[in-house]
């Protein structure tokens, strides 16, 4: 399974900052372990591919450094090279994952991304530029080349996003734009506190545990499969709704994080869409503690994986007996 990382470029941040810049580099090394894991380091996003979801003067701002003090404040992160490189690569990586899967490999990863509170003309919550949202738009865009027939119905995705806070900029950049569905599963009371309509949004409670969260979840996908056929997904995998995580307020366990990423992966492969997997949130107490999950939503993934190299490879091969 190929996976793409930007963890060579480390955010230089002030002491006691939240963010865990580090668990990327953890993870990495982590997989560097896992048998099938191809890991490759990510390109930026060119400013062309980032104006498919951005102004070009919010791109412009982020690349000179000239961002508004009030705006680096709203995204968290004090501007530096490093940050604008940094916020390129994962989206890059976001790129490069969602070819890959589109391309046969069925399901491919960044280590980071996940930055969807990053609106067209703005960033976030430590979010600076909207990797799914350039990513959808620019394996749209693709699509349309390769095949003319397909620009009578451009390629649908499908942006499932697990991250314990709303993506509202994600559902900001595709309110008005039936080819993409916006589906969030998420805190009601956590950020952002002003949150943005998606296709589907279900809010949960704090304290929230593995079986109310995995019975709103199966609705959830009830739903999407019931409006919209996706061609590909986007799957923001955010460890943050896990029970040892700062600023989650949820209360998943090891088990029901499991238990949610393979129902998300199932319900891909029963359908035999594509999904490209972005890592999101994750703020553990333990940064273990997130690596762990994190390691652990990959090793879910490899399993279906394999179920597509199976099928690649064998064409007549009986899914049941693929089953991981």
């Amino acid at each position: 399974m190929q996976v793409f990382y930007a963890t060579q470029f480390v955010l230089p941040l002030p002491p006691g900052h939240r963010f865990p810049i580090a668990k990327y580099a953890l993870l990495r090394d982590a997989l560097a372990a896992e048998p099938d894991i191809r890991l490759q380091q990510a390109e930026p996003a060119s400013d062309g591919e980032l104006a498919l979801a951005h102004t070009p003067d919010y791109i412009d701002a982020v690349k000179r450094g000239t961002l508004a003090p009030a705006l680096q404040r709203e995204i968290g992160f004090p501007w530096s090279p490093a940050m604008a490189e940094r916020a390129r690569r994962s989206v890059g990586a976001t790129v490069q994952a969602s070819r890959a899967a589109l391309a046969g490999e069925g399901v491919a990863a960044n280590i980071a991304g996940g930055t969807h509170h990053a609106y067209a003309h703005k960033g976030g919550g430590f979010c600076v530029f909207n990797d799914a949202a350039v990513a959808a738009r620019l394996m749209q865009a693709e699509w349309a080349r390769r095949d003319p027939l397909a620009r009578a119905r451009p390629l649908r995705v499908a942006i499932v996003d697990l991250d314990v806070h709303q993506g509202n900029g994600t559902a900001s950049i595709f309110r008005d734009d039936p080819s993409v569905f916006t589906l969030s599963l998420h805190g009601a009371r956590n950020y952002p506190f002003r949150k943005e309509p998606s296709d589907c949004d279900v809010e949960l409670p704090d304290g929230c545990g593995d079986g109310a969260y995995l019975e709103a979840l199966d609705w959830a996908l009830a739903e999407l499969g019931r409006r919209f056929a996706p061609d590909f997904i986007i799957y923001l995998a955010g460890a943050d709704p896990h029970e040892g995580d700062r600023l989650g307020r949820l209360k998943l366990t090891d088990d029901g994080m499991e238990a949610r990423d393979r129902r998300v992966l199932d319900w891909a492969w029963q359908r035999r869409v594509p999904l490209a997997m972005a890592m999101a949130g994750g703020y553990g107490r333990d940064i273990a503690t997130t690596v762990r999950v994190q390691r652990t939503t990959y090793r879910v993934a490899l399993a279906y994986w394999r179920r597509w190299r199976a099928v690649a490879e064998s064409p007549n091969v009986d899914s049941e007996r693929s089953r991981p």
